[in-house]
């Protein structure tokens, strides 16, 4: 094999975690050359590319691994930090209520069967600890049980909270790793997966994709692989297995049937993202074009895709800061009728009773993925637009409790969902956040009520600050009691501070 030449910057942040005896490491600051039988690498103090000794530049697939190997907890803006940990306390807070639910408890006793005892926790009172993967598969399922976890605007299709905090946080318990390793990995896990995510041009799900199931194991493999200590190139490896790793059909919510397997769509992600990543730390290998090749990710699960966002202001914008948390039990579409509903409600003073019957005019999606007036189960009315106006009309929708059977199957509730009408706004009246919408009430003394949600709290627009994640999390995490709720928030807000994390009991167990 002949020597290759690895052109780096000047400074290379993953120097002080690799091996003493790696080429790397004997290099000097400023331009040197350090050769092996196989490979000479040299640094360069201007040139920020990777180029191999065969000329070729390195492709975007490889550029995002190295940026996931080199990051430092330092690199990450105030903010930024601030805001992983908001996003990992909501998706612990989703994944304690979701594992109380009948499709998580499935998934619970599959994970306790198959892997038997490990270090990694099943978030819930229970106190399960399972392996790293299958604590992964569940959390990831159990993030997603619900629709409580977060997500990404403007919108890429793609949920951070349960593809990456299961892994960040599942590897950082097993490794004992401190609560800044965490929090840079899911860093590095989130550039990474908004990133891809955004390339496909949100054509995936239009060929039946679903979108976090075959975008998130890139997500998680980059955290685990950073907590694992993974070079450039063990990180490329991480992307090239996840890449084949990727699933999820949106048949479910076409077929009226099978709403279960939504969840377990980013329970897969999650577990990718660490069989990846374990792989790839083994030596494992897949291929550096997974993302841009002839027939990798873009060409194949997407159609139009823009290879240039693969890496758009990669270290200069931080997506962490345009997370979205939701206060709703619902899918993201519904959120701004929902709301519209509730201020229309305490506006006017109509109640659920009063309605004959709605028109929504909001994003395409709307009617073309969520107009599902008569769902036949609670995931299903979770994904209608129709049944959750329809319950903020009777029910209290910040509730999660709410999102039952008993609302699915309620007569008045069904009958307002029938009486939905959803078209797309048109686009001279369309609001600056993409899923703003307008609501057309009719209610049954012929009066017309109009009113514009053009937005929601939870979006980076407007965020949630701590009280209002604390009411989240409490409402979440009741089953853990309102004391061990309090320390499990405390804690988690001053992750940063732990030294080690698998000394956090993040279950309330007594």
């Amino acid at each position: 094999m002949n020597d290759r030449v690895l052109i780096l910057p000047l400074t290379i942040p993953l120097i002080t975690r690799l091996p003493n005896d790696h080429p790397i490491k004997l290099l000097r600051q400023g331009h040197g050359i350090c050769t092996n039988s196989r490979v000479a690498y040299s640094l360069n103090k201007v040139t920020k590319n990777i180029i191999f000794g065969d000329g070729r530049m390195t492709t975007k697939t490889e550029t995002l691994a190295k940026f996931s190997s080199e990051l430092k907890f330092e690199d990450i803006p105030s903010e930024i930090v601030e805001r992983t940990k908001d996003c990992i306390i909501d998706t612990i807070a989703a994944c304690t209520f979701g594992s109380e639910l009948p499709w998580s408890k499935m998934m619970i006793s599959h994970a306790m069967t198959t892997s038997g005892s490990g270090n990694v926790s099943i978030f819930g009172p229970e106190g399960y600890k399972v392996q790293p993967a299958m604590a992964a598969l569940a959390n990831g399922l159990l993030s997603h049980s619900f629709e409580l976890d977060s997500l990404r605007m403007p919108s890429a299709g793609m949920h951070a909270g349960a593809s990456i905090v299961p892994c960040a946080f599942g590897m950082g318990q097993e490794l004992a790793a401190s609560g800044k390793d965490v929090i840079t990995a899911f860093t590095a896990g989130i550039e990474v997966l908004t990133r891809i995510a955004q390339s496909s041009n949100h054509s995936s799900e239009d060929i039946g994709f679903h979108n976090p199931g075959i975008n998130g194991g890139f997500g998680g493999g980059m955290a685990a692989g950073y907590l694992m200590g993974h070079t450039p190139e063990q990180m490329t490896n991480t992307l090239g297995i996840a890449g084949s790793l990727c699933s999820g059909l949106l048949e479910f919510a076409m077929s009226g049937t099978g709403g279960m397997v939504k969840r377990l769509h980013l329970g897969r992600a999650a577990e990718s993202g660490i069989l990846a990543a374990t792989l790839a730390r083994d030596g494992f290998t897949g291929p550096n074009t997974v993302l841009e090749g002839k027939f990798g990710w873009m060409n194949v699960f997407c159609r139009g895709a823009v290879e240039e966002k693969l890496t758009e202001e990669l270290g200069r914008r931080w997506d962490a800061e345009r997370i979205v948390f939701k206060r709703f039990s619902c899918h993201i579409t519904s959120h701004t009728p929902v709301q519209g509903i509730l201020d229309m409600k305490a506006k006017y003073g109509f109640s659920g009773d009063n309605v004959a019957k709605i028109l929504l005019e909001g994003d395409k999606k709307c009617g073309t993925h969520h107009d599902i007036p008569e769902p036949a189960d609670v995931m299903l009315g979770q994904y209608s637009n129709n049944f959750c106006i329809a319950l903020a009309l009777f029910k209290d929708p910040r509730d999660p409790r709410n999102f039952n059977q008993e609302s699915i199957e309620d007569p008045k509730i069904r009958e307002v969902c029938r009486n939905v009408e959803i078209r797309e706004l048109p686009e001279a009246d369309k609001f600056e956040y993409a899923l703003g919408s307008r609501l057309t009430v009719t209610l049954k003394d012929g009066r017309t009520l109009k009113h514009d949600a053009p937005s929601f709290k939870g979006l980076p627009i407007d965020p949630l600050d701590r009280a209002s994640l604390w009411e989240k999390f409490s409402k979440l995490c009741y089953r853990l009691g309102e004391k061990e709720a309090e320390r499990l928030f405390e804690q988690l807000c001053n992750l940063d501070d732990i030294e080690d994390i698998s000394k956090l009991d993040v279950t309330g167990k007594v």
